[in-house]
């Protein structure tokens, strides 16, 4: 006995979620230091706690890193 399959293929899009929010965080990436900045809603929180930390230590290089959200929906 033979099985056919048939497949069917819908497009999709992905965009942001704008009920998702966005969260920014730095990580200082000194060797040595695992030091990072928590997860904030608004940009200049993460980034002054970048600068305080650079006062601080010295340290002067962060990874800075930025997240959203993003819905999949049928393409129509």
């Amino acid at each position: 006995m033979s099985l056919r399959a048939v497949y069917r293929f819908i497009p999709h899009t992905i965009r942001h979620a704008p009920e998702g929010g966005v969260v920014y965080e730095a990580h200082c990436a000194q060797p040595g230091c695992s030091a990072e900045s928590g997860a904030h809603e608004v940009q200049e929180a993460a980034q002054d706690w970048a600068l305080r930390h650079t006062g601080r230590t010295g340290h002067a290089l962060f990874r800075r890193v930025v997240t959203d959200y993003a819905r999949v929906a049928r393409a129509e």
